[in-house]
């Protein structure tokens, strides 16, 4: 089976490429570091620091290798190629909330670099999926667990 690939902005291929920087250097060595000591205490049957030493190796290893996946699956979507005509990875959009007339902004991204708190969603989130391919002025229909929002897409941008 393939790998899944995995759309990135060149920000997101950016984080990505410095947390990998991060946990092959600095915190490998910290958890070497780590290890070395608890293996100074003597008898490791018992001893809960090098058992907590290990467990945290193997989460970065693992780590390691998941963005290394990553990496190695990435399409990297080029601001040049975002259409401003209609949504897609990449796009600034612009809504207005047609049941509280509120209005905010989510720029679309692939599911590894969503993150709501920064107004960034995944294109196969609900809201994501149904603005997808849509245009400025189309009228859109989410249902989400509370029922259904209904969107107006004001503008489209990169």
């Amino acid at each position: 089976m393939a790998d899944k690939e995995v759309i990135l902005t060149y920000d997101g291929l950016k984080k990505l490429e410095e947390e990998l920087e991060q946990l092959r250097g600095p915190k490998r060595m910290a958890v070497k570091e780590k290890i070395k000591a608890a293996l100074a205490h003597g008898d490791i049957s018992e001893n809960s620091e090098y058992d907590e030493a290990k467990n945290e190796q193997a989460y970065i290893e693992g780590k390691i290798a998941q963005i290394e996946a990553m990496l190695k699956n990435a399409r990297v979507i080029d601001e040049e190629d975002v259409s401003t005509e209609k949504v897609s990875i990449g796009s600034k959009v612009r809504l207005r909330d047609l049941d509280t007339n509120e209005e905010s902004e989510f720029t679309i991204v692939g599911s590894t670099e969503a993150n709501p708190l920064e107004s960034k969603i995944s294109n196969e989130s609900p809201i994501g999926s149904a603005l997808m391919d849509r245009k400025k002025g189309e009228t859109v229909e989410v249902t989400v667990p509370d029922g259904i929002l209904r969107f107006k897409i004001l503008k489209i941008g990169k």
